[in-house]
């Protein structure tokens, strides 16, 4: 019989392969061997679609296998997401985020894997996409009155822009806390510039999110 850890690591290879077929065939081997469905999908489908992630940050892969990757994580998501408990689902009303890449920033492939992860792990999430002006993720916090803000840069130069606005996020936005994240930012910077939070990966993203909202993981 496959071990947990055996359809974890399939999983993941499922999806780093592309192959929905297989990705939905483990993901039910999953659930028939009892495997938590949650666990199988931050522990297995995720980290599939965060190694495509890493790999074109890098240049060793591009979009469409990023899209088909994408495609078998969702099939394996159809599986596994109606068996998510009832407590888990109700996650999602623990935490709304508004979500974008900075204006300047046309690079979205890690704000994109960071929003897939917070959607699975139960957050309603409100993507504002790439190039997005700072007066924006204002307006669209208040209206949605959101509990979490994340920032993507990929440059520097656009990065700087979390810098200049993070005061006004604070004045104007006093109980949404400001996750940033991307290449040329560390946790040295979030703390320099006063952010509640810093991802250095999707998957981080996300456990960070969970911890400044009070979803226990």
């Amino acid at each position: 019989m496959t071990g947990d850890h055996e359809i974890l690591e399939l999983l993941t290879k499922a999806v780093e392969d592309g192959d929905e077929e297989a990705a939905a065939r483990v993901a039910s081997e999953a659930v028939a061997a009892g495997v938590d469905p949650q666990r199988a999908i931050l522990r297995g489908l995720v980290p599939g679609m965060a190694e495509l992630g890493r790999l074109y940050e890098e240049g060793a892969c591009f979009v469409p296998e990023l899209l088909v990757g994408a495609e078998a994580l969702y099939a394996g998501l159809d599986v596994l997401r109606p068996l998510i408990s009832v407590s888990a689902e109700e996650s999602r009303g623990n935490g709304v985020v508004v979500i974008g890449a900075v204006q300047g920033d046309v690079h979205d492939i890690g704000k994109n894997l960071v929003k897939m992860m917070l959607e699975v792990a139960g957050f309603d999430v409100h993507d504002l996409g790439r190039d997005v002006e700072m007066e924006r993720f204002i307006e669209e916090s208040k209206r949605l009155d959101a509990d979490l803000l994340c920032l993507s840069a990929l440059m520097t130069t656009t990065m700087v822009a979390m810098k200049d606005y993070m005061a006004r996020f604070q004045e104007e936005l006093p109980r949404t806390k400001i996750i940033i994240g991307g290449a040329p930012l560390s946790q040295h910077l979030a703390d320099q510039w006063g952010a509640d939070g810093y991802g250095e990966n999707a998957m981080e993203a996300a456990r960070v999110a969970e911890r400044l909202v009070g979803v226990s993981g």
